[in-house]
């Protein structure tokens, strides 16, 4: 079985993958102050619950776009599971797509693998809008290449910002809020948060059409996807799994390859 672990920002999540299917997942917290002794205590006990061991996972593939904490995940795979990490990023790895930016290297793991699982999953050209703690836009053509994107900050992101930069305005939660106008502070951000969210969305998917010049289906990710798709309906797909997918295709493509070429996989 494989181990697909996404590093982001504000989670990371451990995957366990059998064949095509995704066996178990759990999130956990992102802290670079983490050892690779303690995400080795945490991920046996939740392994142990579901009937499995370190010595079941025989691969595993990292993608992070927390650089301080890939040292830690590397060295655990290496102690714990007894195998190399395959990581996005580094420059053997074959992606399959192409990547049409200015500096391809600079293209954070989780927009990569959010590409590759698009293009193999919902072919044509498409916009994928992942929810993070930034809100990423990432396009890929129809061949299946990356053409780059749009950087948003994360609604969770912008609630906090709101709490720290105005003194009266508290700390909310996001949610949906029934009417546009509010007629207390709360409601009034929660409206501002959900509804300028929504409407950030449809402009920037209507704006990106244009300038590809052609209606591309949306696929959206990430945490908070379920809760606003329901109002977006440029949304086509939403796919909570979409980086984990993208990691495990990018890691059965480079296994293929170098047992292809009589290397050990990573």
């Amino acid at each position: 079985m494989l181990l697909a672990i996404d590093a982001g920002n504000t989670n990371i999540v451990f995957a366990v993958c059998d064949g095509e299917r995704i066996r178990n997942k759990w999130r956990l917290a992102t802290n670079t102050s983490r050892t690779s002794d303690e995400y080795a205590v945490w991920l046996a006990e939740l392994l142990k619950l579901h009937g499995l061991k370190f010595a079941d996972l025989k691969n595993a593939v990292i993608g992070t776009v927390v650089p301080a904490a890939l040292f830690d995940l590397r060295q655990m795979c290496r102690q714990f599971m007894k195998c190399e990490p395959l990581i996005i990023g580094d420059p053997d790895i074959d992606l399959g797509i192409g990547v049409h930016t200015d500096r391809p290297n600079a293209v954070g793991a989780d927009r990569i693998a959010n590409a590759v699982a698009a293009h193999h999953l919902y072919p044509g050209g498409s916009i994928v809008v992942d929810f993070g703690t930034a809100t990423n836009f990432d396009i890929v053509s129809a061949a299946g290449n990356y053409e780059g994107g749009v950087i948003a900050p994360g609604v969770n992101l912008s609630a906090e910002a709101l709490h720290q930069a105005a003194a009266l305005l508290p700390r909310v939660a996001i949610h949906r809020a029934q009417s546009v106008i509010g007629k207390d502070t709360v409601p009034a951000m929660q409206s501002g948060l959900y509804w300028g969210y929504v409407g950030l969305i449809q402009g920037l998917v209507a704006r990106i059409r244009v300038e590809q010049g052609t209606a591309m289906q949306v696929i959206a990710t990430g945490g908070l996807a379920h809760l606003f798709e329901r109002d977006i309906p440029e949304i086509g797909h939403t796919d909570g799994d979409l980086t984990i997918k993208g990691l495990m295709l990018i890691h059965a493509r480079n296994a293929q390859n170098r047992q292809g070429s009589g290397k050990r996989p990573a």
